[in-house]
């Protein structure tokens, strides 16, 4: 199986820009590893759409997550650039697919575009936003799918629901990919988030590195398909792994190996101090990405 690789930027959401103090230093730290990983074999760039930073909110930098996403589309001109994930209460769905849209042109079709439902509730009470029960949250989350793929795919789109409505809003342009932008659920929810993958998206990203996890959750998603009669194998299957500095060369072969023979595709890396080192990052690309080439 041919695997392809992500790594995720310095964007100041896992405190990893604090030791830059300048913001503007702060931007082009980011930046420079998108361009880093632009020069070499990784598919693609990554963001997380967050506020504040974790595991508890600081007064620290964290860059937003669609700003930054058309910054790095006009920085670099080869790698793709996602969101891991979008979170959904955040922006109207057809602000969202607008707005995604917009920076899929400008990326020349270069966008994943990343979706989720939301879960960092200190968050969403600090900038106004409401913060529902679950099944509220994931009942919006199934509406904003569904009208997300509308606005990309049609151009009167009509859709009331309970949470969202629209009434013929005009995307012009759709995007550059076809059918639409590359649309990317993460999440392992199995009575809503998986069943949206089945049913809309091109990938998902299910597990957070752990192979067993990743067996459990794309078993279910299998049988989705199966159900709404989708080709389980043209769904691109996503995990994330936060690799240790401290492993060695073959030890984080072997990880990355674990979540390969569990059924993921598709390895999103986070890499603690690559703001201030590049080295790991050039290192995993020569030698790690080509044995799963």
């Amino acid at each position: 199986m041919t695997v392809r690789f992500g790594v995720f930027v310095p964007q100041g959401w896992q405190m990893d820009l604090t030791e830059i103090a300048d913001p503007i230093e702060q931007y082009e730290a980011m930046t420079a590893v998108g361009k880093a990983a632009d020069a070499g074999p990784w598919d693609s760039i990554w963001l997380y759409d967050h506020f504040h930073t974790v595991p508890e909110p600081t007064m620290n930098s964290v860059f937003e997550c669609w700003t930054a996403t058309s910054t790095l589309a006009r920085d670099t001109s080869r790698v793709n650039i996602g969101q891991m994930v979008g979170c959904n209460g955040y922006r109207h769905p057809a602000l969202y697919a607008k707005i995604a849209s917009t920076v899929d042109v400008a990326s020349h079709g270069r966008l994943y575009a990343g979706l989720g439902a939301g879960w960092y509730e200190h968050e969403w009470k600090a900038y106004g936003y409401e913060w529902p029960e679950l099944k509220d949250r994931m009942g919006a989350f199934r509406e904003s799918v569904e009208i997300v793929k509308k606005m990309w795919t049609e151009d009167a789109p009509v859709y009331h629901g309970k949470y969202y409505s629209i009434d013929k809003p005009i995307n012009e342009p759709k995007g550059v990919r076809r059918p639409h932008p590359s649309f990317w659920i993460g999440g392992g929810g199995e009575k809503v988030t998986l069943k949206l993958v089945a049913k809309h998206a091109n990938a998902c990203n299910v597990g957070g590195g752990d192979p067993a996890l990743i067996r459990e959750k794309l078993a279910i998603l299998r049988g989705h398909c199966d159900t709404v009669g989708r080709d389980y194998d043209e769904i691109i299957k996503s995990t994330s792994i936060r690799i240790d500095p401290a492993w060695s060369k073959a030890e984080t072969a072997a990880k990355v190996e674990s979540v390969v023979e569990a059924g993921a595709d598709y390895v999103i890396l986070y890499i603690p101090r690559v703001a201030y080192d590049h080295e790991p990052l050039l290192t995993f690309a020569s030698d790690i990405i080509p044995q799963f080439a």
